[in-house]
């Protein structure tokens, strides 16, 4: 049984063993150019949250990881079929439910694990951090963990060379033929300030991209998928043993 999962671990463990941090991998269900699945921001959230806490755990860090939630913000995506969007104002009440539970129950930290780039809880933890004053709120998108450089050729940010080969290692029975997949170019605005990236709007994503990839996936491998997989999950395990070793009412060096 792995404790570390709230979903495989009972009542009866629980009520005898504190958790010092909550984890909620957060994902969403979208194309991810033809080749890859929709759930392919849960699948990879799921197993680098557990795997990241598997790591910590067995160094003593008493994490719990809740099932991942599986719908993120698709507001510019809703004419491509069954990418289900929930806005953020949605996104904010089910946090303000979630952290109220743990909170009333006495865990003191609380991070969110994002996996969908159109996800964006950093504006919501300001506000539900005043809302809930007894509990420690954080937020780590695994694609700001580390950023692939050394791996990958072609960055992208959406169904690129990083997810497919991660998806290649994690789930090679849902990743199509080479010859299936589209090259993830993407049309740029016309506006030079969203191009120069110093100004930004959501994209509408059928104009923006060709296949819904952003970024070219043709180098994708299993091999520099399971090597990125590493890295990302043993950093992320170093955050969870800090953070569950840390006293919230003192995390600020005096300079």
């Amino acid at each position: 049984m792995r404790h570390y999962l709230i979903a495989e671990t009972n009542w009866k463990y629980i009520q005898a063993n504190p958790y010092e941090v909550a984890v909620l991998p957060w994902g969403a269900t979208e194309a991810h150019n033809y080749h890859l699945p929709y759930a392919t921001d849960s699948l990879q959230n799921e197993y680098i949250t557990t795997e990241s806490a598997r790591i910590a755990w067995e160094k003593g860090a008493k994490i719990g990881v809740l099932p991942n939630i599986p719908f993120g913000v698709q507001s510019g995506q809703l004419d491509i079929p069954f990418c289900i969007n929930i806005n953020p104002s949605t996104q904010h009440a089910i946090l303000d439910d979630i952290i109220g539970c743990l909170e009333d129950v006495g865990v003191p930290k609380f991070v969110i694990l994002n996996g969908h780039g159109g996800n964006d809880f950093r504006q919501m933890l300001r506000e539900l951090q005043a809302d809930h004053p007894r509990i420690f709120l954080s937020t780590v998108s695994w694609f700001h963990v580390h950023s692939g450089q050394g791996i990958f050729t072609h960055p992208g940010d959406h169904a690129d060379e990083r997810e497919t080969s991660m998806i290649m290692h994690l789930h090679p029975d849902l990743v199509l033929p080479k010859s299936e997949w589209g090259d993830g170019t993407e049309n740029p605005s016309k506006l030079k300030a969203i191009r120069e990236k110093w100004a930004w709007a959501p994209r509408a994503w059928t104009k923006a991209t060709n296949d819904t990839g952003a970024g070219n996936p043709h180098e994708s491998t299993a091999a520099k998928g399971e090597q990125y997989l590493k890295l990302v999950t043993e950093k992320l395990a170093s955050y969870w043993i800090e953070l569950a070793a840390a006293d919230v009412n003192d995390l600020y060096e005096k300079a």
